[in-house]
């Protein structure tokens, strides 16, 4: 069905099915990545690992977090291209059952003293299995929010998926406080299973709502006749440009945001002294305040465009990264939950918003799919692994742990998404200005 034959009540409800999906999937997403960093700081080097050099052991259980990233791209390649031949709705499913399911798994996982060397491999071998799907869900939220959206809304439905993650960043921050209230012995002792356990209710709700939603309206017109061109090709012949725009915007947002919402808690762990309870009370507090700055910069997106919001979450971000750190390294509460907050609460927001329809943008309808799931997550795995575990491994090889080194990988992150923004070309595919 075109929307310009649907009633005002099929548009409705077609818009609050697109909705939900999106934003429930991504809020699983997030979930699921956020768990798994705090726990990889705090819990997983006693529990999978040999603890008996403790400093080896913490710093294999955060590079299984970044293994994730390196399965990410690989994901979004194979699942954006069949996103481009097949629909927008199946390969959603598709890659919310994968993330689901290895979340569920993680949680069942037995422990280094039980199974030995098995307990890292089966880590690593679900967290792999996890980045597959996750490589391809922010396109395929993104994308269908994008390609649903009326003219003048593509800006503000964009932002859906961005609603979803700081959902699922609240989600599972409030659920570590909770289960920290006592300190984070319970954490350790098995504590840490409950919410990847309880995910499984998450994947049965996203999985009905998907199940019902319908294919994009672009998608539909787009293939009256099936496309029989490869889409990777066909971007790499016509639009290198675009794919490079979301190359660079994707680095230089997960290194901004993960250095935000995942090397902070490892380095106020384990440089500071700071308890769990009091880093999953700061990311609490950021969601919060996100969950209201995503729609307010959706909106936004709207009134101006896209490119405009984008920019200025980078600008903004050059401003606050000599702060950000000073604040941490106080180790003061009241400073770790403004750092946070305005890190994590508002300027990722203001660069996350603006992506469902920036970098959908950049591509033809044709090979969209493709285009924003391989250059994003090749982006993303590259910073989003990496920027945190090198920030971390700067802090620790300096005498003094110093966060000189950590400053100027956010200045240089925060640079880049401002360039890319200047270079957007979403005028060739796309008649509407957000």
């Amino acid at each position: 069905m075109s929307h310009s034959t649907e009633t005002e009540l099929e548009k409705k409800t077609r818009l609050r099915k697109v909705a939900t999906a999106t934003i429930v999937g991504s809020m699983l997403e997030w979930y699921d990545f956020y768990l798994y960093a705090t726990m990889a700081s705090i819990v997983f080097s006693k529990v999978f690992f040999d603890t008996s050099d403790p400093g080896t052991a913490a710093i294999q259980a955060f590079a299984t977090f970044a293994i994730g990233f390196i399965a990410r791209p690989i994901g979004g390649l194979f699942f954006g291209y069949f996103g481009d031949k097949y629909g927008r709705k199946k390969m959603l499913f598709v890659t919310f059952l994968l993330m689901g399911l290895c979340t569920t798994a993680i949680g069942l996982i037995p422990s280094y003293s039980s199974i030995g060397i098995w307990a890292p491999i089966l880590l690593v071998f679900f967290r792999i299995i996890q980045g597959l799907g996750a490589g391809a869900e922010f396109a395929g939220a993104a994308i269908t929010s994008y390609e649903h959206a009326s003219e003048d809304k593509r800006g503000s439905q964009g932002a859906w998926p961005a609603l979803g993650l700081n959902l699922g960043l609240l989600l599972s921050s409030l659920t570590i406080f909770l289960l920290t209230l006592n300190g984070d012995e319970f954490l350790v002792n098995g504590g840490w299973r409950i919410p990847f356990v309880l995910s499984f209710v998450l994947v049965i709700i996203g999985l009905w709502v998907r199940h019902s939603l319908p294919e994009t309206p672009d998608y539909q017109e787009a293939h009256v006749e099936k496309v029989k061109t490869n889409p990777f090709k066909d971007i790499l012949r016509t639009n290198m440009k675009g794919l490079m725009v979301v190359f660079i915007v994707a680095i230089g947002y997960n290194a901004l945001s993960y250095i935000f919402k995942t090397f902070s808690l490892a380095y106020l762990t384990q440089f500071k002294g700071v308890s769990a309870h009091t880093t999953s009370l700061s990311v609490t507090i950021a969601s919060l305040v996100a969950i209201f700055c995503v729609p307010f910069f959706g909106w936004l997106c709207d009134k101006w465009n896209s490119k405009k919001v984008l920019m200025l979450g980078g600008v903004l971000s050059i401003l606050f990264a000599y702060p950000f750190m000073m604040l941490l390294e106080t180790g003061n509460s009241t400073a770790i939950y403004i750092a946070i907050a305005i890190g994590t609460g508002v300027l990722a927001p203001m660069m996350f918003a603006p992506q469902g329809s920036f970098l959908s943008r950049q591509f033809a309808v044709e090979n969209r799919s493709t285009g924003v799931s391989s250059g994003r997550e090749i982006g993303t795995a590259i910073a989003g692994g990496l920027a945190p575990l090198g920030a971390l491994s700067l802090v620790a090889a300096s005498p003094t742990h110093s966060t000189t080194g950590v400053v100027i990988i956010l200045l240089i992150a925060a640079v880049l998404v401002a360039a890319a923004a200047l270079c957007d070309q979403g005028h060739k595919f796309s008649k509407h200005k957000n």
